[in-house]
């Protein structure tokens, strides 16, 4: 059945002998700027949670309210996330992306309004800064969605799931880079100012780059043959379709739920640690192992289902490895002096996690085709950051206020320091659920690969009838 309907929408459209496919050597470009801002969005989207406490001294709020700056980001993706996935499906990439380079770096530069002095902002300027992040925020969607669409649009099918992978992977660099960076930028509040403007540096670049350097939406000529058919179903249709489909329907709930998580650890990790008694650089050295690994089991995982095609198995497996390492991440970050232990923990639990993201991304496409990347992949995308937002607000909730420790680094307030035992472990539960539901209930054809093969074949026939004709 698959294969007819796959057959029926080919015929809809002529596709012509693979000679007719091209592709252009300014994908590259093009990837390259989705990448920077990618990892821009990122940046910008986690400066202050390897930070958090310092923040909060900085700018007189709580614990909480420092949380609100990176949860903003899931709660305006939410409907702003159906409003990207038309952009990206109804008036193109190019717009998708210039837009979301302009939101991202006005707010980048509004954040820098919190800090200056000038302004005499007093309890105002948390609300710059908040404001800056909600601008960021709603280019976030764009920029996720983009890689997708790109991958389709621009790359032939033996690079799709590279393609996606480098320009995915470029936000968990973001990520890193934040990690890394906003520990070393300030070891006291009074380095934030700095800390805003170098942030600021990437999101500008990106823009400039994007307004002047992206002139068309569509390549000339298309690369594969699903690229003829990548707007083939329109957004409301396309939405109807999906909300039909069980196995995209399965893969959106397990998939977005470990986005979610990992969204959740990210952001928490500085304070789930500090409890314990480690410092802020160690928590900033646990996320860039978090991301390094899963950057490099992201390439790995990419270059080997591009020669497979195994989304599914390649999938399944490392949903399971991450969702053992996140239960091991749960008992030893309860204990003391385990940075070791904590530390390869977590680049396995990276290792694993990440290297879903780009293949998940990839088989939402396959098991929704003809419906568009940017409609297929954004749908997941939101159903990520509705869990996400249930899982950080419920995570929090499950804290317990503890008395002042003397091993502990976190940075006080007068209700004391917060013990995450409970939410770890609920956090590691909720992984091992999601993993074994995935792998016992989601199975699906590849169509979008089996409509590539039809048209091959149609294509090979074409070229035989036209060899066998007898010249006049």
């Amino acid at each position: 059945m698959e294969g007819t309907e796959a057959a029926s929408l080919l015929g809809e459209r002529s596709l012509g002998p693979p000679a007719r496919f091209k592709t252009y050597r300014r994908r590259w470009f093009l990837l390259a700027v989705v990448c920077l801002l990618n990892c821009s969005n990122a940046m910008l989207w986690l400066t202050f949670a390897p930070v958090a406490d310092k923040t909060a001294a900085y700018f007189h709020i709580s614990l909480e309210t420092v949380n609100w700056l990176s949860m903003v980001y899931l709660l305006i993706s939410i409907p702003f996330g159906l409003v990207a996935t038309w952009v990206l499906d109804s008036v193109g990439l190019r717009c998708a992306v210039v837009l979301s380079a302009w939101l991202n770096m006005v707010g980048s530069i509004t954040r820098m309004f919190s800090v200056l002095k000038f302004l005499s902002l007093g309890s105002q300027s948390y609300w710059y800064l908040f404001i800056g992040q909600c601008f960021c925020a709603l280019a976030q969607p764009l920029i996720i969605f983009s890689p997708t669409k790109l991958a389709a649009l621009w790359f032939p099918d033996h690079q799709r799931a590279t393609a996606n992978m480098i320009a995915s992977m470029a936000n968990p660099l973001g990520i890193l880079i934040a990690n890394l960076l906003s520990p070393a930028l300030v070891p006291e509040g009074k380095h934030i100012p700095l800390t805003l403007g170098i942030y600021a540096v990437p999101a500008v670049t990106a823009c400039a780059l994007a307004t002047l350097g992206i002139h068309e939406k569509v390549p000339p000529t298309p690369p594969s043959a699903s690229a003829t058919n990548s707007n083939s179903q329109t957004f409301f249709t396309g939405l109807k379709m999906l909300l039909r489909n069980k196995p995209y329907i399965i893969l959106a709930v397990c998939f977005g739920g470990g986005i979610g998580m990992f969204t959740c650890f990210s952001a928490l990790l500085e304070q789930i640690l500090c409890e314990k008694g480690y410092s802020n650089d160690f928590a900033g050295l646990n996320g860039a192992l978090f991301t390094v690994c899963g950057l490099l089991g992201a390439f790995l995982l990419g270059m080997y289902v591009d020669r497979t095609r195994k989304f599914i198995e390649s999938t399944k497996i490392s949903f399971c490895l991450s969702a053992l390492a996140s239960i091991i991440f749960a008992v030893i970050s309860r204990f003391r002096h385990q940075a070791i232990m904590l530390a390869i923990t977590s680049s396995v639990f990276g290792f694993f996690g990440f290297a879903i993201y780009p293949i998940a991304m990839e088989l939402a496409v396959e098991c929704s085709y003809p419906v568009g990347e940017g409609t297929s992949t954004g749908l997941i995308f939101v159903a990520s950051q509705i869990e996400g937002v249930i899982l950080m607000i419920l995570l929090q909730a499950l804290t317990v206020r503890v008395s002042e420790d003397s091993f502990s680094t976190c940075a006080l307030d007068q209700d004391g320091a917060l013990d995450w035992t409970i939410p770890v472990l609920v956090l590691a539960g909720l992984c091992s659920g999601m993993a074994c539901f995935y792998v016992i209930f989601f199975h699906t054809d590849y169509k979008r690969l089996h409509a590539e093969t039809i048209s091959a074949d149609l294509a090979k026939a074409e070229d035989a009838a036209t060899a066998q004709v007898p010249e006049s």
